[in-house]
This record gives C-alpha cells, structure tokens and sequence, in this order.
C-alpha cells in the first residue's frame, strides 16, 4: 500500500503526517484491500484574514476510487470529519463486495426433503 501525503500552500510537519497516518489505521483495519492512498492538505485564503484549511483523500481500492473531502477553520478538525466520512464509504464499498448471494430456492427445496 502506497501512502502519499502532500500539502498545497501548507508545509505537512512530521506531527502532521503522523496525525494522518494514525487516523489512516483506521480505515485500512476496516478494508485491507487499498491499493493506493492519496492525501491532499491545502490552505485556501477566502478574505483577509479568514482562512480554511481542506483536506482531500483518494483511496483507491481494487475496482474503483474514492473520493472525499472536507474544509473546516481547523485543520485537525477537517481530517477527524475527512476520516468520518471515508469510513463510512469505505464500509459501504465493502458491504458491496462481499458475496450476499443466498442458495436458490430449489437448492433448498431439496436438501429439506
């Protein structure tokens, strides 16, 4: 699994990537399938001195992509509801992948009698 974190007008310190990384356990303990990990933390300035913080992720898992992201005042605070998120979707991509299939009902029509 290949893990890429980078900043856009931000510097990624090491707490910063270790805060990320750790949130990422998460995930990956629910789906060990990930292929790919693309984490983007960016700043945007609206006005003076208003500014918000963004953070984007893009997992790719085998079969498809997912996409997320969240802007919050605080950085921290928008990775917390940036993993809030991709865990939901990741836990509905993998209820989606695991076989739901039932034996037909004439299969079970005749291993009852």
């Amino acid at each position: 699994m290949n893990v890429t974190i980078s900043g856009h007008h931000l510097d990624v310190s090491p707490a910063l990537r270790e805060y990320v990384l750790t949130k990422l356990e998460r995930i990956t303990r629910h789906f060990d399938q990930v292929v790919d990990i693309n984490v983007l933390l960016s700043v945007e300035k609206l006005r003076e001195k208003e500014r918000r913080q963004k953070a984007e992720i893009t997992l790719h898992v085998k079969g498809r992509d997912i996409f997320v992201e969240h802007a919050h005042e605080d950085l921290y605070a928008a990775i917390d509801q940036l993993m809030d998120k991709l865990d939901r979707q990741v836990c509905r991509h993998k209820d989606k992948v695991q076989d739901h299939h039932h034996a037909s009902p004439k299969r079970m029509d005749a291993s009852v009698s």
